[in-house]
Parts: structure tokens; C-alpha cells; sequence
């Protein structure tokens, strides 16, 4: 079992960036992927960067290029740099726990509770 808290969500301009974090709330080095979904109403959940246990990350092609996933297993926290943001971007965005092999995430049923990104001028 693993409590995940996310935090860094804001309202931001087209172009600016935003950092988010996610706080687990035990180990998760070695143990779990990570992830970062997104969804916005009325739309499915959308897988937009993980990062497997042993550091490897891999993107949407909606966000390739311009967002950054990385994770500190000394603080059990994961991040997500996002740079050149587009209206696009806006959504609700989630912190996972879950399993990897290589691009292939399978998410485990371990959510925050979603941090709000809005990117408008």
C-alpha cells in the first residue's frame, strides 16, 4: 500500500512551465514505476510520462520534448518538469504507482488526488 500526495499545480501562461511533485508515502525504489497521468472532464485518463524502477522514462508524443519525469528514491518523491506549455496542457494531473517493462506501464490502483494545471493567457 502506497499514499501518494501530488503538488505544484497552477495557473500559468502559454509557453511558461510548472513543476510538479509527487510524495510517496513509503519506499518506492526498487519496487515501483512511476507515472504521470492527466485527464480533463469527460475524457479518459491520459498515461503522459513513466519512469521505470530503474530510471528509464519514456513520454507521450504529446508531450516529448517539452516535459521532463524524474524521480528521487531517497525521498521517495517524484517530478515533472514541464516546459514550453500549451493550452493543451490543461488537466487535472495524477501521480501512479504501478509496473513497467520498459514502455509498457500497467498501472497499480495507487492515485493521488490530482493536482489542477491550467495554462491560459
Amino acid at each position: 500500500q502506497v499514499q501518494l500526495v501530488e503538488s505544484g499545480g497552477d495557473l500559468v501562461q502559454p509557453g511558461g512551465s510548472l513543476n510538479l511533485t509527487c510524495v510517496a508515502s513509503r519506499r518506492i525504489g526498487g519496487i515501483y514505476a512511476m507515472a504521470w497521468y492527466r485527464q480533463v472532464p469527460e475524457k479518459q485518463r491520459e498515461l503522459v510520462a513513466h519512469i521505470t524502477d530503474r530510471g528509464r522514462a519514456f513520454y507521450a508524443d504529446s508531450v516529448k520534448d517539452r516535459f521532463i519525469i524524474r524521480r528521487d528514491d531517497i525521498v521517495d518523491k517524484i517530478f515533472l518538469q514541464m516546459n514550453n506549455l500549451k493550452s493543451e496542457d490543461t488537466a487535472v494531473y495524477y501521480c501512479n504507482a504501478g509496473t513497467a517493462f520498459n514502455r509498457d506501464y500497467r498501472p497499480m490502483n495507487y492515485w493521488g488526488q490530482g493536482t489542477q494545471v491550467t495554462v491560459s493567457s
